[in-house]
């Protein structure tokens, strides 16, 4: 088990793990790669941008998107926000996800942040108890959502 931020040879792993166990409704169209390899790259650099993957067998099965945003709040302190927690159907329940949230984690307290939101689209009481296992809680504020 190896974890580190995702790079650009990352692509088609990233695509398999999204488009297979993390959408219900993979997108119709074929996926620009190079688009993807690009946007990797500013993963890999981008000290705000965190695409963090776990790597078993030689392939990347469990990802952790977080993005730290810098704020005026908070004695100008940033927040974080994760999204996109997917592990391959094949390697769940081995501590893959907690593992890159706790690194997330680990990465936000580094930077200072004073809080960490982690978005889901789940209501599922499982995948709600999973977060709260590790760390996160409920809470009552809500997140309202525009689509473009």
């Amino acid at each position: 088990m190896y974890i580190r931020k995702a790079r650009r040879t990352d692509a088609n792993d990233l695509k398999v793990l999204y488009f297979e166990n993390l959408t219900h409704f993979p997108p119709q169209e074929e996926q620009d790669m190079n688009l993807w390899e690009r946007l990797l790259d500013k993963f890999e650099t981008d000290e705000n941008m965190h695409l963090l993957v776990l790597e078993e067998d030689g392939k990347v099965v469990s990802s952790v998107q977080m993005a730290i945003i810098e704020s005026l709040t908070h004695n100008v302190r940033p927040f974080a926000v994760i999204e996109n927690v997917v592990t391959h159907v094949d390697y769940r329940n081995r501590g893959y996800a907690s593992a890159l949230l706790e690194k997330a984690s680990e990465i936000a307290r580094e930077r200072r942040c004073y809080k960490v939101f982690l978005e889901t689209g789940s209501n599922k009481e499982s995948t709600l108890n999973f977060y709260k296992k590790n760390g996160f809680e409920i809470d009552q504020k809500h997140s309202c959502l525009k689509r473009l």
